[in-house]
């Protein structure tokens, strides 16, 4: 089992940056990659970004590319999301999950492929 416990987020005006934060406990060692989504009210839970903890991948949605940024801190077992240069359509509800197995890079960016989620933390961005 993997527990995962976010923080961070808030209200922000466009242009600003926010960093969430996502802590992991549990058999975090058998997970294969940590992602982060969204969902935006009345839509889908979209992919936002991921990495893959055995070699340090990064993938980033399109959307995001650019301005979000993938961390982590090893000592605290805490991946982090940094948002820079946020914009109105960044506003949602953020969640980080882990996935156990490795089942192609693909999956990375499909919510269901998922095993472990975080409660989830609303992020705004002011227009």
């Amino acid at each position: 089992q993997v527990q995962l416990v976010q923080s961070g987020g808030g209200l922000v005006q466009a242009g600003g940056s926010l960093r969430l934060s996502c802590l992991a406990s549990g058999r975090t060692f058998s997970s294969d990659a940590m992602g982060w989504f969204r969902q935006a009210p009345g839509k889908e839970r979209e992919f936002v970004a991921a990495v893959r903890w055995s070699d340090g991948s990064t993938y980033y949605a399109d959307s995001v590319k650019g301005r979000f940024t993938m961390s982590r801190d090893n000592a605290k077992n805490t991946e982090y999301l940094q948002m820079n240069s946020l914009k109105p359509e960044d506003s949602a509800v953020y969640y980080c999950a882990a996935k156990r197995r490795f089942t192609g890079t693909f999956f990375y960016r499909i919510a269901s492929s998922y095993d472990y989620w975080g409660q989830g933390t609303q992020v705004t961005a002011s227009s």
